[in-house]
């Protein structure tokens, strides 16, 4: 695949291509961006003896997590997906654009640290059927969960996994938590919150106070190393709100960078949408209200995919991807 796609290059150099060319090489490309991030959800499960550091690897950092406190954003309007002519490229399920009302809500300004859900977890809560709906229950006794997957217990102590090493838990506790949705919802449920909504992220996002819509939650600047742990900077997540310049304008830190966030909003077509001519099925077969939404990204989430539009989607009980959250109240 990679050759014939090289070898089309070299033919378009020649000749520019048609439209339609255009968009099939911007789907080979970005297709093959997303793919790098999720190999390495398989890679993360190997031994650390099975794997070779990159070059230049950069070290691990364990400093103290910022303080998280609740943003007040008002009621007002967002604007979920894209206009085709606003993109060279986009997948399908980032059209047509909509934008709809948001009431008022409290949100987190930092995502859940592996600190606060280890107390979660210590405190008996995880094994709490109360916190968990009754889907979830079941998939967390049929895979006699105990913890999330990137942690694990030996002899009486806990340990955390990265991509490289094996490293005490406590000396990550300023790390975002990466879980499956379903172990978000039991957290948010036992702090009496709840996750955000896809509507709800896009608002804290990308909305200002003045009403007016920025493409980054920093601004209009593109996407830089200063604004958050992304497009492979670092090789594993780092202490939340350690790249301040990221933050919204609400004063909300972490939107993009360090995991990919969960929303509790299934995964579905925008009004107007329509499958992608050269890959039909891409979106339309996770319509399934099984899926739910991620924005944003994580550390090695390439910078081409941070647009306010792009989409990601997992099942609420696939606990492998680098995904943080945090809570959301009225």
């Amino acid at each position: 695949m990679r050759d014939s796609v090289l070898e089309a290059l070299e033919v378009t150099r020649a000749k520019p291509p048609d439209a339609e060319r255009r968009q099939s090489f911007y789907l080979v490309f970005e297709h093959e961006l997303m793919h790098q991030e999720t190999l390495l959800y398989m890679v993360h499960q190997l031994a650390p003896e099975r794997k070779i550091r990159p070059r230049n690897f950069p070290e691990d950092v364990f400093n103290d997590a910022a303080q998280s406190v609740e943003i007040t954003v008002p009621a007002g309007r967002a604007r979920l997906g894209a206009s085709h002519a606003e993109l060279d490229f986009g997948w399908d399920n980032e059209f047509e654009a909509m934008t709809i009302d948001v009431p008022a809500f409290k949100i987190d300004s930092l995502p859940v640290t592996i600190g606060e859900y280890h107390e979660f977890v210590a405190s008996g809560a995880y094994d709490d059927r109360r916190y968990w709906s009754d889907a979830d229950w079941g998939w967390k006794a049929r895979e006699n969960l105990q913890h999330p997957n990137f942690w694990f217990r030996e002899r009486g102590s806990w340990f955390y996994r990265t991509m490289f090493d094996l490293v005490p838990l406590a000396a990550v506790f300023s790390w975002p938590v990466y879980s499956s949705l379903a172990e978000a919802r039991a957290y948010a449920r036992w702090k009496n919150k709840r996750l955000p909504s896809e509507a709800e992220y896009h608002r804290a996002a990308f909305c200002r106070p003045d009403g007016s819509i920025e493409p980054y939650a920093w601004g209009e600047e593109a996407a830089a190393e200063r604004h958050g742990n992304f497009n492979f900077i670092r090789w594993s997540p780092e202490p939340v709100g350690s790249r301040p310049d990221g933050v919204s304008s609400w004063g909300i830190h972490e939107l993009c960078g360090n995991g990919w966030e969960w929303t509790d909003t299934a995964f579905a077509p925008f009004p107007g949408f329509a499958p992608q001519r050269t890959y039909p099925q891409y979106s339309a077969d996770f319509f399934d209200g099984k899926h739910f939404v991620l924005k944003g990204a994580s550390w090695a989430t390439a910078a081409r995919l941070i647009r306010p539009s792009f989409r990601n989607w997992y099942q609420a009980h696939y606990p492998y991807v680098f995904a943080k959250f945090r809570c959301v109240s009225v």
